[in-house]
């Protein structure tokens, strides 16, 4: 407990000043050890220079919010309905050869007949590999990085748990959006040994003035996650 805003934490409830709820919550965290937000800290922050007279902290916000804020990019999954069609044709092909090779058959001989099944069987061995490959590649995918939250609806100065995994990648860069693409929240997260990752969030402050569908967003170095939740002001 060597960090001094758990001091200010535990001065402020003593003096019961700030939002006892809030505070609490930042408490346990630290008994914890659990992760503390820039946002929990700046709120702590802001209520020991009011009423316990720390001073003020100087930091550049502008850079702050340069790394915050991720560059969302949402890559198309083009290798899925490539998948899907590829299955669906598969059978045509079969019937095709067949009624091929029931023609060959009534004006060829023996010989001929026996040559034509063996390369319709060699075609159609060839074009299950691929289909193996694609499905191995996309149950990987979809298992390697992971985003959710303790609920699905939250209220004003609610504490929103956020978890997650991520296997291919050493920090998280999260953000909280509203519909309209406003950024209300962002923070950079390092994942633990085995990929696991968490933070928490305060609903309240700028842009949580209206209610409405909020979406939160996930981002390493290759994937992207998304999901939403409906917030009341």
């Amino acid at each position: 407990m060597s960090d001094p805003l758990f001091d200010d934490v535990k001065e402020l409830l003593d003096k019961e000043k700030g939002d006892e709820k809030i505070l609490r919550q930042i408490f346990r965290a630290f008994e914890n050890n659990e992760v503390i937000s820039n946002y929990e800290r700046n709120y702590v922050q802001k209520l020991a220079e009011k009423y316990l007279g720390r001073k003020p902290l100087v930091e550049d916000k502008q850079s702050i919010k340069k790394s915050n804020i991720p560059d969302v990019i949402i890559s198309e999954p083009t290798s899925i309905p490539k998948s899907q069609i590829f299955q669906k044709e598969t059978p045509k092909i079969s019937k095709s050869k067949s009624k091929d090779t029931k023609m060959i058959l009534g004006f060829g001989g023996a010989a001929l007949t026996i040559i034509i099944i063996i390369a319709v069987m060699s075609s159609g061995i060839t074009d299950v590999v691929p289909n193996t490959t694609v499905t191995k590649s996309i149950t990987t995918s979809a298992t390697s990085f992971s985003i959710e939250t303790d609920s699905n609806s939250y209220q004003k100065k609610d504490i929103i748990s956020i978890s997650g995994k991520s296997i291919t990648s050493d920090f998280v860069d999260l953000s909280i959006e509203k519909q309209d693409g406003t950024i209300v929240w962002a923070e950079q997260v390092k994942t633990k040994s085995d990929g696991r990752f968490s933070t928490l969030v305060i609903a309240a402050g700028s842009g949580w003035e209206k209610s409405g569908t909020f979406i939160l967003k996930a981002q390493n170095n290759s994937e992207t996650q998304s999901r939403t939740f409906s917030f009341t002001s």
